[in-house]
């Protein structure tokens, strides 16, 4: 401990000890002030700015606060409160104390005040440790550059490059391959690369890898690289506050928001998208260092890429509420330092309190024996000076309260009433106070009673969140008389109008809620659906749905259509899912290979016989080979 000591000046070990104590209320006044801001926020850009502003002003603080302590040219920056007691007492020579007092233990100037030190030291080692851990990630992240990553090829580099000159980035941008990452991510400051993992570009349709591609191109047009290394320094030097983790982890999470925004924009299927990162959460490895597509909790951003985030409204409440109780804490806090600090940097203040409150008595003039000294004039205490204010009249409080009292229990009590009449016990207080918020009215439970539903008191306030009127389920019920409650909220969530279910019914007659619900949920529009019937093709719902999802276009069909094949529902899925194109039918077509059909052509896609393949075989001498003979070759390796 002593060693340390002599490293830096007692002026400012105590300075820094006195500054980090002062960011324990600081920091949690700022993290408080932030999340009642970020509460009445609803855009994730907003968001992100208020969160990067809150760690700012973190790193700013202690630097103010530091800065302003060592500016102090007073006893108590020297030697803390001990220390201006000393002063004062000094400053005081000959004073003959008052009788029963307690006077500060005095600490000569030099004396180093144990605990400050030992704070500075623990809070030293700390910073050193996590430094150590984020040269330990740089290291790892320079021998994955070095090592482990290799270009893409140049059909998905070419398409790499074109979704970067549609987001308007004219960087130079690497995109390589990596086996050890199982999830798309960025490296790199200023030569940014992307790293696409191999399991990922196999796993994910072309769509989905171009939307993930996207994310990470909005990391790089956004600079978030150089956001994401000041939050390592704010957390490496304020490590030991819980409020500098949370802010930064809330960048981190809403600069996930505004980059999942922007992969949405330029890609535009938001299902697609968020099927996407739900496959790649399974999948999660990728260094802190580097911004990763499953960075943050995917399921939060699933959720809200759908629009399925109902209780947003509720939870910003609450967050209010409860950042409105830290900021009162925080600054009782800051009041309790500021006693102590005032205990020390008021110390000139005191010295000369202490000299007008004692009396000072020359060397050469003792008092007389037996005789006491003058005690000082005793100022007037806290009940003299209460006592000579009026209280008020007690009449007039008992008479005020009761009249209040009776005023809202009479409008509490005629809500009730009103509710019991309209069939709805309420043996909760919480439930009552929910459905009053949510402005749940009698009239409004009578209207779905009506209609033959019996809600829960939850089924009441999710139905009237969700906008659900008579109305909405009158029109519903023409469709599906046998819609419940759960299914009305489905619908209502995905957005299906009585319109949508009209025109979908004009399709598939027997529709029901759950298909349609998932009809809805894939994008699915009736004019999609007859797209397919003029084709001629008759799918069910459940593979209009696989026909969806895996992106099969009524254009794809022509398509295939023109390259001589006539391919069925399912065939059609399969070839998608192994992403066969035309231009791979026309290319195997022309490598001699006119009379595949699908089923063939999607063997082949699978054990990867490619047109180049092909060619490859013939330059070593292998003419005229069957398509089984070319899998044979493909499965022995031997090319």
């Amino acid at each position: 401990m002593s060693n340390f000591a002599s490293w830096i000046s007692p002026e400012v070990l105590r300075a820094l000890g006195w500054t980090l104590l002062h960011f324990l209320w600081q920091g949690a006044g700022l993290a408080a002030l932030f999340a009642v801001a970020c509460a009445v926020c609803r855009s994730a850009p907003a968001r992100y700015a208020l969160a990067v502003s809150a760690l700012v002003l973190m790193m700013a603080s202690p630097v103010v606060t530091f800065t302003w302590l060592r500016a102090q040219a007073n006893p108590a920056i020297r030697a803390g409160a001990g220390g201006a007691a000393a002063w004062a007492e000094t400053s005081t020579q000959h004073a003959t104390a008052l009788p029963g007092s307690h006077a500060p233990a005095a600490e000569s100037r030099g004396e180093q005040p144990t605990a400050l030190l030992w704070l500075v030291e623990a809070w030293f080692l700390g910073v050193l440790l996590l430094s150590l851990r984020t040269a330990g990630g740089l290291l790892l992240i320079e021998k994955m550059r070095r090592k482990e990553i290799s270009p893409v090829g140049a059909a998905l580099s070419a398409r790499c490059l074109a979704l970067q000159r549609k987001m308007g980035l004219d960087r130079v941008i690497r995109y390589c391959e990596c086996h050890r990452l199982d999830a798309p991510a960025v490296l790199g400051w200023f030569r940014p690369v992307v790293l696409l993992p191999v399991r990922a570009l196999t796993g994910l349709s072309e769509a989905q890898i171009e939307a993930v591609i996207a994310h990470e191109l909005a990391h790089i047009r956004r600079l978030d690289c150089f956001v994401n290394l000041f939050q390592i320094a704010a957390e490496t030097l304020l490590f030991y506050h819980p409020a500098v983790w949370w802010v930064s982890q809330r960048i981190r999470a809403e600069r996930e928001h505004c980059c999942d925004d922007e992969a949405i924009a330029i890609c535009g299927d938001a299902v697609n998208y968020a099927r996407a990162l739900t496959l790649i959460e399974e999948w999660r490895a990728a260094p802190a260092l580097m911004m990763a597509a499953n960075r943050s909790p995917v399921a939060e951003r699933v959720v809200r890429v759908l629009g399925w985030d109902g209780t947003a409204g509720r939870i910003r409440m609450a967050g209010v509420a409860g950042s409105l109780v830290c900021l009162t804490g925080a600054l009782l806090a800051g009041n309790a330092f500021l006693g102590v600090a005032h205990a020390a940097l008021g110390a000139s203040k005191t010295a000369n309190e202490l000299q007008d409150n004692v009396i000072i008595v020359k060397p050469e003039s003792a008092p007389a024996a037996g005789r006491r000294p003058l005690a000082p004039k005793a100022a007037p205490t806290a009940p003299s000076r209460l006592a000579a204010q009026p209280a008020p009249a007690p009449e007039a409080m008992s008479q005020a309260a009761p009249t209040a009292q009776s005023a809202n229990d009479g409008k509490k009590q005629s809500y009730m009433d009103a509710m019991a009449a309209a069939g709805v016990k309420i043996t909760d207080v919480d439930e009552l106070i929910a459905l009053k918020t949510q402005g749940v009215t009698p009239e409004y439970i009578k209207g779905i009673h009506d209609l033959g539903l019996q809600p829960s008191v939850d089924e009441l306030i999710g139905m009237k969140v969700q906008g659900i009127t008579p109305e909405y389920v009158r029109e519903m019920r023409k469709f599906d008389s046998s819609a419940g409650i759960d299914e009305l909220i489905g619908m209502k969530v995905q957005g299906i109008t009585p319109d949508y279910f009209r025109e979908m019914r004009t399709v598939y007659s027997n529709l029901n809620v759950d298909e349609l619900i998932g009809m809805k949920v894939q994008g699915i529009t009736p004019e999609y659906a007859h797209e397919f019937h003029d084709l001629g093709l008759q799918p069910s719902a459940d593979d209009l749905l696989g026909l969806k999802v895996q992106g099969v276009t009524p254009n794809y069909v022509k398509e295939m259509r023109a390259a001589g094949l006539k391919p069925s529902t399912d065939e059609l899925i399969g070839m998608k899912v192994q992403g066969i194109t035309p231009e791979y039918v026309k290319a195997m077509r022309a490598a001699g290979f006119k009379d595949l059909d699908c089923d063939e052509l999607i063997g082949a896609k699978v054990q990867g016989v490619t047109p180049e393949f092909i060619e490859k075989a013939r330059k070593h001498g292998f003419q005229n080979l069957t398509l089984d003979k070319l899998i044979s070759l493909k499965q022995a390796d031997i090319l």
